[in-house]
């Protein structure tokens, strides 16, 4: 898919060209209207000399500047005038005067004017702070747009207030089809009907079928609902309007609402085509009055998209697509049959799924022979299309780094640690009685999840650090894909969570047990209580919700329902499964504590063992 971007206009000659010209037309016409103002000067003469002038008759005209004590005059008129100063000798001002007096031709002022160009006075006066100020606010503003990245309001973006932002695509070579999207089959599916429809929409008409006005696209950050969008407008070759919720949003009420009659008007001139709206839960949220009045901007932009969703016919061709990964907290009459009449889930993929995402972001990478991509998958359960993407970059670098030129299995491994443990912390230095808690926290650990048989099989141990801030880490991976967990399957998940601390506690005594547990006592915990308040795997709650999940798409917080009587029920209950999976993880260690000791040796030389050497000395006899 291309981005059609407007014709380039040729760039606006900068103010400071203007003013420039402005200048120079002002100057020519100061020289060719007042030539003779520009060379008005006023010329000091010796007290003698302004008397023999008087005497010859050459003073026309006389004023006396009491600023300075001194007599400015005039000798000729008009064109010819000259202009003089002079002092006043002392003691010889009433004598001047009486002389002054007897001469008719000589008149007196109260003031010479010694620059009497009306035009640059002007300009002096008022052009000049007028443009100094102008330019000031230039160099201002152009100092501010490049502060911002090239972006400035401007009155050309005042006039556009009400126009929709909306990147216009349209078909191209380098357009994205299904073949492109990779773990969404069940979504690909639900989307070729409308790819058909927009192909032979005759074909849906004869038998009275009409397209799905909207599809609503949910699923966790990261699965590809922006991608399977820009498939479907791939696929159908036709244009495709893709805007973000967030940018329906505006300072000033109503253009929100105006930005949204835009878009569905641009896309009524260019029917058929789709219309994509990216996270609509920023303006598709349930009203709930907060606002002033019930008026606010969000609430009138959500009643202008509801209008015009039924406003519009979809036997024209156009087809609103919108991605959201809150669709709990959208309006009903958003998500109502006739607006979005179909909901198609994104998850996250399963084990398949996976394999394929990365064979498809692999395509472009040069590859080792030797590279697992299934092996890869299965070590990376619940990661996204988005996550497996970055695994597959992040090899690729790796095999730069050490100057590689394909990508080998090792970096698909180191990439997927790095991914979910951050890359490891080449500087960081314990102290070897740390070197050997945390040895023992992970092989406790591992030989717990080893010794039981609901499991998943330990695949590496390291104590290398990691920029996570673990100091070590146990990988443990499923041979196949898991859907569904039993209830000995949490037990012994909890029971492998408090190995490590059992670990500690078996070999340097319960005085010296470390903090290294408090993520391990998180997970269990959080485990423990999901049994008893969402899985109803208790006898004395028996099958009772005792808690609801929002947000699942994001986090999955979660939030008890029930009387405070019941929820300190609930935390005895949770107190009780985690200190049985305790005991259990001491006991299973004791039982072992040779080979306990015997791993962490080991494990203390070699810093990082795979699954198989982990294996193989458990399972040696002594």
């Amino acid at each position: 898919m291309k981005e059609v971007k407007p014709t380039p206009k040729p760039p606006k000659k900068p103010l400071i060209f203007y003013y420039i010209v402005a200048m120079i037309v002002v100057m020519l016409l100061n020289a060719l209207l007042f030539p003779s103002m520009l060379e008005r000067q006023v010329t000091e003469v010796s007290y003698s000399e302004f008397l023999d002038m008087v005497d010859q008759g050459e003073v026309d005209q006389v004023a006396l500047d009491e600023s300075d004590g001194m007599l400015v005059f005039i000798s000729g008129e008009g064109r010819d005038a000259r202009y003089y100063k002079t002092g006043i000798w002392p003691d010889d001002g009433q004598r001047l005067l009486n002389q002054l007096r007897s001469d008719p031709d000589i008149e007196f002022s109260s003031e010479i004017p010694t620059q009497a160009n009306p035009l640059l006075s002007a300009i002096i006066t008022w052009v000049l702070p007028i443009l100094f100020f102008i330019v000031i606010g230039e160099v201002l503003s152009r100092w501010m747009v490049k502060k911002m990245g090239g972006k400035m309001p401007t009155m050309g973006n005042a006039m556009s207030f009400g126009k929709a932002d909306a990147k216009i695509y349209v078909e191209a070579q380098t357009g994205k089809t299904f073949d492109d999207v990779a773990g969404q089959d069940e979504a690909k599916e639900s989307l070729m009907e409308v790819v058909d429809f927009l192909h032979e929409p005759d074909k849906y008409a004869a038998i009275g079928a009409r397209c799905p006005k909207g599809v609503l696209l949910v699923g966790p950050p990261g699965t590809g609902k922006t991608l399977l969008a820009k498939a479907v407008a791939g696929e159908a070759k036709v244009p495709f309007f893709s805007i973000s919720g967030s940018e329906f949003v505006e300072m000033f009420v109503g253009m929100g609402a105006a930005k949204v009659r835009d878009l569905f008007k641009q896309a009524g001139e260019k029917a058929p085509c789709i219309v994509f709206i990216d996270e609509i839960d920023t303006i598709g949220k349930k009203r709930d009055g907060g606002g002033i009045g019930g008026n606010d901007e969000r609430e009138q932009t959500l009643n202008q998209l509801l209008a015009e969703m039924d406003g519009f016919d979809s036997s024209r061709g156009v087809v609103l697509l919108a991605a959201t990964n809150r669709p709990e907290s959208l309006d009903p009459a958003l998500t109502r049959p006739g607006r979005f009449d179909r909901r198609v889930p994104v998850e996250l993929p399963d084990l398949k799924g996976r394999e394929a995402i990365l064979r498809v972001h692999a395509k472009d990478v040069k590859m080792d022979e030797s590279a697992d991509f299934a092996a890869i998958a299965r070590a990376t359960s619940g990661a996204s299309g988005a996550e497996l993407a970055n695994i597959i970059n992040e090899a690729a670098l790796r095999a730069v780094r050490l100057g590689r030129r394909l990508v080998t299995q090792a970096d698909l491994e180191e990439s997927v640690e790095t991914v979910i443990a951050g890359a490891q912390r080449k500087n960081a230095v314990l102290s070897p009685q740390e070197k050997k808690i945390v040895a023992y926290h992970e092989i406790g650990h591992a030989l717990v999840a080893a010794k039981q048989t609901d499991s998943a099989p330990v695949t590496k141990i390291t104590i290398v650090p990691r920029t996570s801030g673990a100091l070590g880490y146990t990988m443990q991976v499923d041979q196949d894909q898991r859907n569904l967990m039993s209830r000995a399957e949490i037990q012994s998940k909890i029971a492998t969570f408090t190995g490590g601390r059992a670990a500690e506690e078996l070999i340097f005594g319960p005085d010296h047990i470390t903090s290294g547990a408090s993520n391990d006592i998180e997970q269990a915990t959080k485990l423990a209580r999901a049994m008893i308040t969402r899985f109803g795997m208790t006898q004395e709650f028996d099958m009772v919700a005792l808690e609801t999940v929002q947000n699942q798409y994001l986090g999955g917080d979660t939030s008890l329902t029930c009387s405070a009587e019941t929820a300190a029920r609930v935390d005895e209950q949770v107190v009780a499964v985690v200190k049985e999976a305790h005991q259990k993880a001491l006991k299973l260690l004791r039982e072992n504590q040779g080979k306990l000791r015997e791993l962490a040796e080991y494990l203390l030389e070699k810093e990082t063992i795979t699954g198989e050497e982990f294996m193989a000395i458990l399972n040696r006899e002594a």
